[in-house]
């Protein structure tokens, strides 16, 4: 039976535009970034994504493949208040809610009927918000997370425990989570592009090329998720981060990106009543050394402002000039006094976008 409900605002930042301005409603708005300041996109409407603009791209390549394009800066706070808007619908309906990101969350509706539940959610965010989401129900988090993506946008579908197989063997690899274009191209070299090819591979010759994610991969393909949803946990750090699907040299480029990812730490810390004292970036570069800058502030910062003019800091201080394949932005040190202990610096592997929502 069917349990854990995911819910995932569509292409979040874009919409809230759209929403604010029915002007725009239509075109193709993209958030994040313009050509002008060399940024990254942060998000795109589903208009824009059409012409191929996605999450993480460079406001300049965005402006190629879209001219027509509504280029729009960042409005954190805007996204916070409409955040924590639809944190307290879900809040309202179940107890157990597992804020994700500032537009997505895992809901258990324990003993209740998830689906139930589920479509109560859509419609009073739309209700409420004028906005969309989309809704996965499944037995596990993957499942749910899975059967949002795929009815996107605007969609609602249910895995339930015999749909499994018929879900998940014709999906390419690359819908498992951790699976970038790097893994999925060391796949596709062994000939396995779909789920079900991988679950009848050689699982000595997957050790071989793929070490110790290859069992934790055949148990995704399997549909197999055991996680629970983290509730009760005291938050101690929220983090953004993008692999590049081509590494990246340009520091105006990781810069903008870098901005993208303090609109979007800001909205969750406001959604969440938090302020950071740490503030970290992460580098990986294409020969995979990853190296890390930090500052801890004298006093609590929140704002968007504020975090990306300390992240164009920790920026500069990473002496390398080297092309990046990933870049990440971390906050810590909620509520602790200046001489805190720094946290440790661990991103969690997370699936699809990081930014603004699908």
């Amino acid at each position: 039976m069917a349990r854990i409900v995911h819910v995932d605002m569509d292409a979040f930042f874009a919409a809230v535009e759209q929403h604010d301005r029915p002007e725009l409603r239509g075109k193709p708005v993209i958030v994040g970034g313009s050509a002008a300041s060399r940024g990254v996109v942060s998000t795109a409407s589903y208009e824009a994504r059409r012409f191929g603009v996605r999450s993480a791209m460079a406001a300049r390549e965005a402006q190629r493949l879209c001219p027509q394009g509504v280029f729009l800066p960042v409005r954190g706070s805007r996204y916070a208040e409409v955040s924590r808007q639809m944190m307290a619908i879900l809040r309202d309906e179940v107890a157990s809610v597992e804020p994700i990101s500032v537009d997505e969350a895992y809901l258990d509706p324990g003993g209740g009927d998830a689906v139930a539940v589920a479509a109560r959610v859509k419609s009073r965010i739309r209700e409420e918000t004028g906005l969309t989401a989309s809704i996965g129900v499944a037995p596990n988090k993957f499942l749910a997370k899975l059967a949002s993506d795929l009815g996107k946008p605007d969609g609602f579908v249910v895995i339930n425990p015999e749909d499994v197989d018929r879900v998940l063997l014709p999906l390419p690899v690359r819908m498992l989570p951790g699976i970038g274009p790097k893994s999925a191209g060391d796949l596709a070299a062994l000939g396995i592009h779909t789920v079900a090819e991988l679950r009848s591979a050689d699982r000595g010759l997957l050790g071989l090329h793929l070490g110790r994610r290859a069992g934790e991969l055949l148990r995704l393909a399997h549909g197999e998720d055991d996680r629970p949803l983290e509730i009760e946990r005291e938050t101690k750090s929220l983090a953004a981060e993008t692999t590049f699907s081509v590494d990246v040299g340009d520091r105006d480029v990781l810069r903008g990106q870098l901005h993208s990812f303090a609109a979007e730490l800001a909205g969750r810390m406001a959604a969440a009543g938090l302020k950071a004292r740490t503030i970290t970036v992460k580098a990986r570069f294409r020969d995979f050394q990853t190296v890390s800058r930090s500052q801890t502030m004298p006093r609590p910062v929140s704002e968007a402002v504020e975090l990306a003019e300390v992240a164009d800091d920790l920026l500069s201080r990473i002496e390398r000039r080297d092309l990046m394949r990933l870049i990440g932005l971390q906050v810590s040190g909620f509520g602790e006094g200046p001489r805190a202990e720094q946290l440790r610096f661990d991103f969690a592997q997370g699936m699809g976008e990081v930014q603004g929502g699908r």
